[in-house]
């Protein structure tokens, strides 16, 4: 049976990572649909500035900013009463923040690991849990989780970063299941290579040189290519439809197709359709030069 398309404008909408990137985006556009706003980021100065900009433009929506750190359970816990005190209308809860790490498993730490953890995935659990009574009190609320390319294809690593997106795949798929039951609708978002600074601002395990280290960041800055405005529209669009899941760049398309015909190779095989690509996109430019 189709659902009703979300109504932006019926009540509030919660973004956490909304001082840059797609979560920016996400909340100008939600702006722009006349959602009154609580943005959540750990960057306050960014964050405020990102509201400013909305409300001189929307000046009729309420925008709260709340400067929070994801890793911090308490903080977390803190932050949904906050939210429920101040916003008994809320109808979405877009779970964005993310947060990188690399390093290969065995010289990680396990305080590094659980980081990832926190903010990928028990910061979304514990503002979902905390936050349905209000999104599910009557019926139309949405909860969108944004997983990753990384939710579909583990390469080496990525185990912390992996695992925490698997996490949050699997959740969400359980939680849409249950939500049906009263109405209320889930998205899970992969992104491929979305150009944000998720690169920039990842953490290396504290075991890994510094030239492996830098390396690895070059090769996840590559895969940064698809525009984070765009995707942020085309999370929109999902959300409106309440579509269950949405893929963002082939870079996410293929992957998922490789991981459900070829589940055994389809990192193999998606390592080497990159790498046929990248030397088709050289070759390319030196015939241009």
């Amino acid at each position: 049976m189709a659902r009703a398309p979300f109504r932006f404008a019926e009540g509030t909408a919660v973004v956490t990572g909304a001082a840059g990137g797609m979560g920016e985006h996400v909340a100008t556009l939600l702006g722009e649909r006349g959602s009154d706003l609580v943005l959540v980021d750990r960057d306050g100065e960014r964050l405020d500035a990102v509201a400013a900009t909305i409300r001189a433009k929307h000046p009729g929506l309420s925008v709260t900013t709340e400067t929070v750190d994801l890793a911090d359970r308490d903080a977390v816990d803190a932050l949904a009463a906050r939210i429920l005190a101040g916003h008994p209308e809320i109808r979405l809860l877009v779970n964005n923040a993310g947060v990188a790490l690399g390093g290969d498993f065995a010289r990680l730490t396990l305080d590094e690991f659980d980081w990832v953890m926190d903010v990928n995935f028990r910061a979304p659990v514990r503002l979902t849990h905390a936050l349905l009574p209000a999104l599910t009190a009557r019926p139309g609320g949405h909860v969108v989780n944004v997983s990753s390319l990384f939710g579909l294809i583990a390469p080496p690593g990525q185990s912390a970063y992996s695992s925490s997106k698997f996490a949050i795949r699997g959740f969400s798929e359980a939680l849409r299941a249950e939500l049906a039951q009263v109405g209320a609708t889930v998205t899970t978002v992969h992104p491929g290579g979305i150009r944000t600074g998720i690169a920039a601002s990842a953490r290396v395990g504290v075991n890994i040189p510094a030239e492996e280290a830098e390396r690895g960041k070059r090769d996840f800055e590559k895969l940064l290519t698809f525009p984070a405005e765009k995707a942020a529209a085309l999370i929109v669009e999902a959300i409106e439809k309440r579509r269950p899941r949405l893929l963002i760049g082939i870079s996410a398309k293929v992957p998922d197709l490789l991981a459900r015909l070829a589940p055994a190779n389809s990192l193999a095989i998606f390592g080497k359709i990159v790498g046929a690509s990248g030397n088709a996109k050289k070759a390319a430019g030196a015939r241009a030069r």
